[in-house]
This record gives structure tokens, sequence and C-alpha cells, in this order.
């Protein structure tokens, strides 16, 4: 069973407002169907992709705790999928008795304790700022985040040991749901614009930046069909 978490902060967002266009997010197929629709007009070699690839299947998982989901990204980084598994549920199962995994149950844990789940020191040290930076108020709550830019968010999380500008990518793509994000240094997202342009180079996250501003605003979807053209094409094509 997954462990689960609960912490509340004291963090104050800078508030847009429920009108913000920020709050948009991708949470129905209808919403999926649209931004198919409008990113097969905006670019034509994208139109292509989309008609392989058939209809986006964008999954947005929402957590209701912000320092669960970061934490999980932690001890998730650099491993694979199975190995990271084994270490996150290690480190769930290290709190028995009250079945949750708190930023007061991190910042209590011995050294020796966390290490035998199989956190690295490294690890260690960015769980504890996060769970600091949690109880000290420092974060938001993740019902916050709805009402704030993308940019506030990053930049408010990255302030986080460990956390970098991916990481939070990630969450607001497939936590938040975020429709107009585009992850310009993720490896898989490259390398599918090369592909889908019939490119023998990677484009550098400038380019792909420029070019991606027509896919605004459903950047988000835009990357799905990128990851997916990893999948679907061969360099032989």
């Amino acid at each position: 069973m997954d462990c689960k978490a609960s912490s509340r902060t004291t963090y104050t967002p800078r508030r847009h407002g429920a009108g913000n266009p920020m709050n948009t997010r991708i949470n129905s197929p209808a919403t999926l169907r649209k931004a198919s629709k409008y990113l097969t007009t905006a670019d034509p070699a994208m139109a292509a992709l989309i008609a392989r690839i058939g209809p986006c299947r964008l999954q947005v998982q929402q957590d209701s705790d912000l320092f669960l989901s970061l934490a999980r990204s932690i001890i998730f980084q650099q491993l694979h999928g199975k190995a990271a598994e084994t270490i996150y549920q290690r480190t769930c199962a290290l709190f028995p008795r009250s079945e949750q995994f708190t930023a007061k149950d991190i910042k209590r844990a011995t050294e020796e304790k966390l290490r035998s789940a199989g956190l690295s020191r490294n690890k260690q040290l960015a769980l504890r700022d996060l769970a600091a930076k949690v109880l000290d108020g420092s974060l938001p709550a993740m019902e916050d985040l709805h009402d704030l830019d993308n940019e506030d968010i990053i930049t408010t999380l990255t302030t986080v040991r460990g956390i970098g500008r991916w990481t939070v990518e990630m969450l607001l793509m497939f936590r938040l749901g975020r429709p107009d994000v585009l992850p310009v240094d993720d490896l898989g997202v490259r390398k599918g614009f090369m592909l889908m342009q019939g490119h023998s180079d990677m484009p550098t996250p400038k380019a792909l930046k420029l070019h991606g501003e027509i896919w605004a605003p459903y950047r988000t979807v835009a990357s799905w069909y990128l990851w997916r053209a990893t999948d679907t094409f061969t360099t032989a094509d």
C-alpha cells in the first residue's frame, strides 16, 4: 500500500483570480480533443504526428499533498522505476505506526534510519530541506498552486534542494494538469521533435522553445505527442 502524506503550511500565495487562464486544466477528453485540433491547425508536422499516433491519452493524477509529491520525485531521481519504487516503499515502511509519510517523519528520522531504506546522503539532505520548508510555511499547499502562474510555481519550488525546473514542470503537467508547459530540456521531447521533423540532430532547448511558441496554449499536449514520437518512429523512417 502506498503511504500517504499530510501537511499544512502558512504560505500566502499571490493570487491571480478565478478568471486567470493559468487555472485552466487538462481534465477531460473534450479538452484534449480541442488541444489536438488546435495543434493540427497550427503546425503541419505536428498534424502528421497526431494523425500517426491518434488521440491524446495524457492522464493527470491529482495529488492533494505537495510534500509527498515532491518527496516521491526526489526519491525517484536518477533511478529506474522498479528500483526507485522499492526505495520509496521502504521509506514508507519506516513509519508503520501512523501509516503516513509526513514532513515531521522526515525531520525526526535519523540518518541511519533513512539510509536503511536505501536513501543516499544527497537524497536525505533534499528530503530534509523539503520537510523543513513545508513545516516552516515556506512552501504553499497543493491547493494554493492552482492560483499561481507556472513560473511562480517553478521559482517557489526550485528553492528546495534537489528540485529543479524539470521536476516542477512534470508536476505542472501531470499533477496540476497545466495545458501550456514545454519542458525544453527533456531529452525525450527533444528527440521526439527531431524525429517529427525528420532531422538528424536534436534541437537545442532554445530552438525548441522558439518553435514551440506556435503550439501555445497547448504545449503540454504537444510535449505528450513528442514523447510518443520516440516510441512510434525509428531513425530509419
